[in-house]
């Protein structure tokens, strides 16, 4: 749901091109001034069905011959404001190939008409209601009896919302909408991507993001923290609510209806526009990204409901080792570890444009794959005719009192470990002090941060393998299950499975360089492959809340999410248990309320945490 090198100004930067640093456009250092754009520019206002007129830009290609296809991407961060000096480097092959660009205001953003609401859901029973899903067929349909030169075939494709945007288009698809590529999309605000983790609020992000795209119907406006390390600013509120209060004052709808909807309710599930799927007839490139920061869930899940009806094959699945639009860069790197090529180049030429290719210009070979990932560990592209594919076997990996990680189940008599968990010195998400979202890079990488900064806190568990004596290969989905008890009567458990690497990652020798040098090295890197958290109070129903019964050992089932992952012989396996995620993540007060995002301060209490034999991580095993 969100999402983020240079162009024309601050709201084109990441429509034009597609930057993969986040949610939202961020400001980059202006493009070199060349004497002429290779495109034309025109903004018109293109009319929907009940009369509000969208903001439109189309950049035709100068000198193009012959009935060109229509690229259309929808955001809500803005159109360009001029043509771009050069193409953008993630759409080259796009270019060669020969497109009539279009970017749209979606509802209610900068020249756009209406309100911006953030609303997924459509209405397909209501022939006078007008959503995205409308919207995008309206636009189609206007563009192509209105565009000049356009040969009849529309494409849409986007990142992050304008995926999301593109992804929506498919539940009224209009009958020029030929190919489609959503990347980074969602389905459901209550699930595992932008807003919510299993239920779990994601306070920062829903601070900056919802505030950014609310605030001001003009602009990207940030939310200016009054102190420089939010982990810090997020403690002295206490609670999501104190923020709306005192900052937001009911300015940011979706905001507040977060705080009114803290359960999977109607307001969710009413908006969950996957619903109304039904055969694929729109072929459709999903992408997403193994570290995606912000939406690594919705793309997957709106691949498996197209794959549940699909006779034509027409629905296909990427992924690899990228952040959020990690596919629209180069691709080059995770967080701060080389792959040894340009992954997301790679994709952009080999993938994405031979789709567009094929069904927009007919011509090509059609993209025959199931799903293709760019396999982390050995750094390579595989290809499957299934997803996820046959030959894993599901292994469990278990937990073991004395803090070992073995295959081997454990003894009838192992017991447990425990900590305590504080609300007070909640275990932090990322390094501190942290920024803004969108005030610095390292929102981008957190995902893939080193987690040697969290291990070995009192209230952090680690469980370690032996070195492998061969690779490992887990190929497809992934899940823990903790035996677990808290001392509370509510206790998040977040799961994080990484890979060690060992020690001998990076020969830079110690004594050469500045100081500081050989920390910033691979030696011993903890590099998350999956985590994720589940919240106590949803695990019997996550429409009706319970309370957990203190001390009672339960049974935690933590989805980790599919993954393509080589463990590397020599590398170690590791898992690591705690009880929150902060600021990413809302504090849980650990004694059960009706409402956290409402807790009073009088409910955070200290808890103590057990982790207990049968805690096990299931791998899906290449053999």
């Amino acid at each position: 749901m969100r999402h983020r090198n240079a162009l024309i100004g601050a709201t084109a930067l990441a429509v034009l091109a597609m930057s993969p640093s986040g949610a939202r456009p961020q400001a980059a250092p202006p493009a070199p001034v060349v004497a002429e754009s290779p495109f034309s520019y025109e903004e018109v206002m293109v009319p929907m069905r009940d009369g509000a007129r969208m903001q439109t830009v189309i950049l035709r290609p100068l000198g193009a011959k012959g009935p060109l296809p229509i690229l259309l991407q929808r955001t809500p961060y803005g159109v360009p404001g001029s043509a771009p000096p050069a193409v953008p480097r993630s759409w080259k092959m796009l270019a060669e190939d020969g497109y009539i660009f279009v970017f749209q205001s979606m509802r209610g953003r900068f020249k756009s008409d209406g309100v911006f609401t953030l609303s997924t859901a459509v209405h397909p029973k209501d022939p006078k209601a007008v959503d995205e899903a409308t919207d995008a067929y309206d636009a189609i349909d206007w563009l192509v009896k209105n565009v000049p030169g356009n040969s009849g075939k529309v494409g849409m494709w986007g990142v992050s919302y304008p995926g999301f945007a593109a992804a929506v288009a498919l539940a009224h698809p209009h009958p020029a909408l030929k190919a489609v590529s959503p990347q980074a999309a969602w389905i459901d605000y209550w699930q595992s991507d932008d807003l919510h983790r299993n239920g779990a609020l994601r306070l920062s992000y829903a601070t900056d993001w919802v505030s950014s795209l609310q605030l001001d119907k003009t602009q990207n406006k940030d939310f200016i923290y009054p102190v420089p390390d939010t982990y810090d600013f997020f403690l002295e509120k206490g609670n999501a609510a104190a923020i709306d209060r005192d900052y937001f004052k009911g300015a940011v709808p979706m905001f507040t209806a977060l705080l009114d909807h803290p359960d999977h309710d109607s307001f969710y599930t009413a908006q969950r526009w996957t619903d109304t799927l039904g055969k694929t007839t729109v072929p459709t490139l999903n992408v997403t990204g193994f570290w995606d920061q912000e939406d690594p869930w919705g793309s997957w899940q709106i691949y498996f409901r197209q794959a549940k009806n699909d006779p034509n094959h027409l629905a296909q699945i990427v992924s690899g080792p990228w952040n959020h639009g990690g596919w629209q860069g180069k691709g080059d790197m995770l967080g701060g570890i080389p792959i040894g090529t340009e992954s997301g180049t790679e994709f952009q030429n080999e993938i994405q444009a031979p789709f567009f290719r094929y069904w927009l210009h007919d011509t090509g070979k059609r993209p025959d794959f199931a799903a293709k990932m760019f396999e982390s560990g050995s750094w390579r592209w595989k290809t499957y005719t299934a997803w996820p594919p046959k030959g894993a076997v599901a292994s469990d990996l278990y937990l073991h009192a004395d803090g070992s990680l073995s295959f081997t189940a454990p003894a009838a008599t192992e017991g447990c470990r425990d900590y305590v968990s504080d609300p007070a010195n909640p275990v932090p998400f990322r390094r501190r002090p942290m920024t803004g979202t969108y005030i610095s890079p390292d929102w981008r990488s957190w995902e893939s941060d080193d987690q040697r900064f969290v291990d070995h806190r009192p209230d952090v568990l680690s469980y370690v393998t032996a070195p492998l004596d061969h690779d490992l290969t887990v190929t497809g989905t992934l899940a823990a299950t903790l035996m677990a008890s808290t001392s509370g009567t509510d206790s998040d458990f977040v799961v994080k499975l990484i890979d060690v690497l060992p020690y001998d990652s990076d020969k830079t020798d110690p004594a050469l360089g500045k100081l500081g040098d050989y920390a910033k090295t691979l030696n011993g890197y903890q590099l998350p492959v999956a985590m994720d958290v589940r919240r106590g109070r949803f695990l019997a129903s996550d429409t009706a809340p319970q309370p957990l019964v203190p001390g009672k050992v339960t049974q935690w089932d933590v989805p980790l999410r599919d993954h393509d992952h080589v463990f590397k012989a020599g590398h170690r396996i590791m898992v690591q248990v705690q009880s929150s995620w902060f600021p990413m993540i809302d504090r849980n007060p650990q004694s059960f309320v009706p409402n956290i995002a409402r807790a009073p301060a009088s409910a955070y209490v200290k808890a103590t945490q057990k982790v207990c034999a049968g805690s096990k991580i299931v791998l899906p095993v290449m053999r």
